[in-house]
């Protein structure tokens, strides 16, 4: 718990630091978009969603002095380095400079840094409406931690940190923010619901990816009387479904896990064809053997 207080509250957060962490934060979000190896994991998802900016927009309003330092810092923070997040990546785009048609959406939100670094500032007062100033940021962690969860649930063990920090922060923000009993004890009930909630409704809806990922052609013959398996079950099924309208056919997949396989075709004769197949969640990858 002392480590926690020291956390929110306890630190010097001068101007040359706000700068730094900044920098610090706009060029390692944009190694890991440039970094191959950091795709479809947990560290990918700071150039996407909020959970991990709320984390750093949450200590420096718990380590300023005022409402208007504490303004004032989140948004140099972020208007520091949500550019550099594009910067870095120019050299290493396709896009170039093309990227920073992006930045729009972002730099909407670092100019609302300003009322939400004001506003935010009252959580310090300890009084039961700043767990209300607190809350549309812990929906906004809940929510990551639903699209998340659902992904762990798609390409495990992958996005398991990601979706072990937005618990974390959930349980911590009542606990380490406040320090009324009663704000501690009704906001950890509230994450814990969310928590729980999230978990249930994630595990009733176990994430499917389906679409169609072959269709007959020159280079790939086939009709309804061939059949069409994945060679490992697990990653899901496959079924070849013919169009009537232009008397097509295609084979639409049903997948439910992430990783590499092979698709079978197989002839009426016996004659079989195999596919290498990579799947992730909303992509994949087919190559002929």
């Amino acid at each position: 718990m002392k480590l926690c207080r020291k956390l929110f509250g306890g630190l010097t957060l001068s101007w040359p630091v706000i700068i730094i962490g900044a920098v610090l934060a706009g060029v390692y979000t944009a190694l890991m978009a440039i970094l191959d190896v950091t795709h479809n994991t947990s560290f990918i998802t700071i150039t996407a969603t909020f959970e991990v900016w709320i984390f750093f927009g949450i200590l420096i309003i718990m380590n300023s002095k005022s409402n208007k330092e504490s303004a004032l810092k989140c948004f140099v923070f972020f208007l520091i380095s949500q550019p550099l997040v594009y910067l870095v990546q120019v050299p290493f785009s396709q896009m170039g400079w093309g990227l920073f048609q992006y930045y729009g959406y972002w730099f909407a939100w670092t100019v609302f840094c300003l009322p939400m670094g004001y506003i935010g500032y009252f959580m310090k007062k300890d009084k039961w409406w700043g767990y209300l100033i607190l809350f549309p940021m812990i929906a906004a962690v809940a929510y990551s931690y639903l699209a998340y969860l659902s992904e762990f649930q798609f390409a495990y063990p992958r996005y398991i940190l990601i979706c072990l920090f937005c618990i974390a922060t959930l349980i911590m923000y009542p606990l380490c923010i406040f320090h009324s009993k009663k704000i501690q004890i009704v906001g950890l009930c509230i994450s814990l619901f969310l928590i729980g909630l999230v978990t249930v409704i994630d595990l009733c809806n176990p994430p499917e990816y389906s679409t169609y990922i072959m269709f007959n052609n020159e280079e790939n013959v086939f009709d309804d009387t061939y059949t069409v398996t994945l060679e490992d079950s697990r990653y899901g099924t496959v079924e070849i479904n013919h169009f009537t309208e232009d008397d097509a056919y295609g084979i639409r997949s049903h997948f439910k896990h992430s990783g590499k396989t092979f698709l079978v075709l197989k002839s009426p004769s016996g004659e079989t064809t195999k596919y290498s197949l990579t799947i992730w969640h909303y992509t994949y990858d087919l190559v002929k053997q």
